[in-house]
């Protein structure tokens, strides 16, 4: 269902960086080390609080005449950019909404690792734009910022079709990873909660950035007590922040969901402790089973 599609994604915007400081001012605000950023090599990172807490989270490519791309959140780009304005001071570095110029995409599964190969963050310039298998995880495929006059055109052109984007939803949340402010809540989530260590969207060696300390932290002294899990959903969907329970015990909370054709499959935060239990987990009368993603590293309490 997804091997031949591209899904236009219009909850997404696209923020341009540009100027001489844009590297060295991006570098000490996110989780991810900017170097990395070439016109053959994208990444995913996030801007946190001082505190070590989720404010946003992105895709980064390198567009024409070294301009950095920044493909997050449409409805909150404004808050994105204000917030590295105030960082901003004398660094010779511009930060334009250029949401309406380009068209983001995603072309899934085979779709995407068709066109670029298997190499996560793999990118290549096309039609005026930049094409990139997905940093996080090739299985989901590859995502496009193409000028928004020609992008469709484009995307046909690669032998794709207007493809569902409930069927990419499905295949986001079957594989366990979270969609920005969808999944994760902004002000109190932590990266390491939410698979941004194994999903590579953190970079241990880059050095100082917002909100590093309490990561390393958390990841060095084994701190993370809870994790983000794909589960299974039997029953009526439950709302995002729905309270997951075992026994009566709350033991988690429901994020993003979708109806999959045989019940639903969604994201939730459950606590570690608990996996081992077997269930039945519930929420708001549904079925709750989660599981394990393939790329999680984390160990259960057994």
């Amino acid at each position: 269902m997804t091997e031949q599609t591209y899904v236009v994604l219009e909850d997404r915007g696209v923020l341009a960086l540009a100027g001489d400081n844009a590297r060295t001012f991006l570098q000490g605000l996110i989780s991810n080390d900017i170097n990395k950023v070439t016109p053959t090599q994208a990444i995913h990172a996030a801007l946190l609080t001082p505190q070590g807490k989720y404010l946003h989270d992105f895709f980064i490519v390198e567009g024409a005449e070294g301009t950095l791309l920044l493909d997050g959140e449409r409805a909150r780009l404004d808050d994105l950019a204000k917030r590295l304005k105030l960082y901003k001071l004398r660094a010779k570095v511009t930060i334009e909404d250029q949401s309406e110029q380009w068209r983001v995409a995603a072309l899934p599964g085979g779709a995407g690792t068709g066109v670029l190969g298997s190499d996560a963050g793999a990118a290549q310039a096309k039609d005026g734009g930049v094409l990139f298998v997905d940093p996080r995880l090739t299985a989901l495929g590859a995502r496009a910022i193409l000028p928004t006059d020609g992008a469709e055109a484009t995307l046909s052109g690669l032998g794709l079709r207007a493809g569902d984007r409930a069927s990419y939803d499905v295949l986001r949340l079957s594989l366990g990873v979270p969609d920005g402010s969808r999944d994760l809540i902004v002000d109190k989530s932590i990266l390491l909660e939410s698979g941004f260590d194994e999903l590579n969207g953190i970079d241990w060696k880059k050095g100082c950035y917002m909100g590093q300390e309490l990561t390393a932290r958390t990841k060095y002294r084994g701190l993370v007590r809870k994790r983000l899990l794909p589960v299974e959903i039997e029953g009526t969907l439950p709302e995002r922040g729905t309270p997951v329970t075992l026994d009566g015990k709350e033991v988690g909370e429901v994020r993003s969901t979708i109806a999959d054709g045989t019940g639903g499959r969604g994201l939730a935060m459950i606590r570690l402790e608990h996996l081992d239990a077997g269930g039945p987990f519930e929420a708001a009368g549904a079925r709750i089973t989660p599981h394990k993603p393939d790329w999680a590293e984390f160990q259960t309490e057994s």
